[in-house]
């Protein structure tokens, strides 16, 4: 059995104070000042004493408290009713209506500690909604203990291979093989960076994602542009993007990348040569934003030979414009279905990028067809991006990620990155299932809230009787 794959994490604090979920009151006009025993002394989590340290450490106050468990025992305890606890407004205000401000503060506990968050109070959110909300993971061998890869009882692999697989080999008279193979490429991991689609950026913050991404034995893919001096060392796990006017201008990251990204246009066939004949060895993946076409577009790229097809939607997951955009799941769904039903499934490798912002839609996209998923925002999230979008202004980034140190901002990275991938472990050995490479296309290990609705009302409401005697 080969050495079993392991990202190893350590606590890296936040350099700036976080954004709190909820706030205190104290009324000190109210306090008695007599109590041997405050009740914030006897926090059962320390977090009057943690945050205190925080506070003497960064030389600045802490209004907000930013770890407090919600477990609300100093409110009742406190003999003279004199804290009160509210949500921070501040904390209202991050990220958007998909990137909510739950979902920054989990990446942030993650990325800090390394570690799955787990509440006590149990999870209290919605089982059902818009996007991934509307699916629903099997976890039928949840209550098996042998599964369990996190603690090592069961060897679960999260390898992937990246790029084109021979549908059929053939041999010749001396036993060697007459077909061509192409390169393949194996990821211990089924996702790979991307640069985000917003951000503060800098050589600092690009280096940050390229020392994780060789700690990590996977892939950032970077406009070519953006790569500098400064990620040299680094350049077996940087996958230059590129578009077909600018092959010969980065030949030379080309020539010594394992993984090159070219921009999707109609030489297609052309580019892909040029890049082969630069270099021989790299797998090469083609970046296209998803349409409702996407199905068909596939099918053609991978009949013309393409080795890896890189599909995008925007940072909401959603595909085009309008009231009612597809979501990025269901437009995956199409793909996978469509390619299968060709034959030709296996012939190419899917990376889906759009909409993740946590693992466990990491691992929806994988069932729903991908094979890798590219991840941007999660990652600056992690180097505590507050996605307050000032970037896109023309503003001060009020966390610095420019200046972000390289050593503390891939450590964070890598935390969050094990998270995520123990996280993905839990799924896999509640499906009962050793490896990630048979999660994809398990339509069959998920329920579809829309496909539950449709069966369900479609006898009772379908106009056509002819459907309704069927049924």
């Amino acid at each position: 059995m080969p050495k079993k794959y392991h990202i190893n994490t350590e606590h890296i604090p936040p350099r700036f104070t976080p954004v709190g979920k909820f706030g205190i009151v104290d009324f000190n006009e109210d306090c008695a000042g007599a109590c041997h025993h405050c009740v914030k002394k006897e926090c059962i989590y320390e977090i009057y004493k943690k945050e205190g340290i925080f506070t003497r450490e960064m030389e600045g106050p802490v209004h907000y408290l930013y770890s407090c468990m919600n477990c609300l025992r100093c409110v009742q305890n406190c003999t003279r009713a004199a804290i009160t606890r509210v949500v921070n407004p501040e904390f209202r205000w991050l990220g958007d209506d998909y990137w909510k401000p739950d979902i920054i503060l989990t990446l942030w506990y993650q990325s800090e500690t390394g570690k799955i968050p787990v509440s006590g109070a149990g999870y209290r959110g919605k089982f059902s909604g818009p996007g991934f909300d509307s699916m629903w993971t099997d976890m039928s061998e949840i209550v098996r203990p042998t599964r369990d890869g996190i603690h090592g009882r069961e060897y679960i692999s999260t390898s992937v291979d990246v790029g084109r697989k021979v549908p059929i080999l053939a041999f010749d008279d001396k036993r060697r093989t007459a077909v061509d193979i192409p390169p393949l490429m194996e990821l211990p991991v089924p996702f790979v960076l991307s640069k985000p689609p917003f951000g503060d950026y800098s050589p600092k913050m690009y280096e940050a994602f390229a020392r994780a991404a060789a700690v990590l034995e996977t892939q950032f893919v970077l406009d070519a542009a953006d790569i500098t001096k400064n990620l040299a060392k680094y350049k077996k796990h940087i996958a230059p993007l590129v578009r077909g006017a600018e092959i010969s201008k980065y030949k030379k990251l080309i020539r010594s990348a394992a993984f090159v990204e070219l921009i999707y246009d109609g030489k297609m066939a052309a580019n892909i040569k040029a890049i082969k004949k630069i270099n021989t060895n790299a797998v090469v993946s083609v970046k296209i934003p998803l349409d409702v076409n996407s199905h068909r577009t596939a099918e053609k790229l991978t009949d013309a030979g393409v080795e890896v097809i890189h599909f995008t939607a925007d940072m909401h997951g959603n595909i085009g414009k309008g009231e009612h955009p597809e979501f990025i799941k269901d437009n995956f769904r199409r793909i996978h279905t469509h390619l299968v039903d060709r034959g030709i499934r296996d012939c190419v490798t899917l990376i889906a990028e759009g909409g993740i912002a946590l693992p466990e839609h990491m691992a929806k996209m994988i069932i729903c067809g991908a094979d890798v998923v590219a991840l941007g925002i999660p990652f600056l999230v992690a180097i505590e991006c507050r996605m307050c979008m000032n970037c896109t202004r023309g503003r001060a980034c009020p966390v610095d990620i420019s200046g972000v140190p390289p050593e503390s901002g891939s450590k964070r990275i890598l935390n969050l990155a094990a998270a995520w991938r123990n996280q993905l472990l839990e799924v896999l050995g509640a499906m009962g299932i050793r490896e990630v490479r048979r999660l994809r296309g398990e339509f069959g290990r998920a329920m579809f809230y829309e496909d539950l609705e449709r069966d369900t009302f479609r006898k009772i409401f379908s106009k056509d009787k002819k459907e309704k005697a069927k049924l």
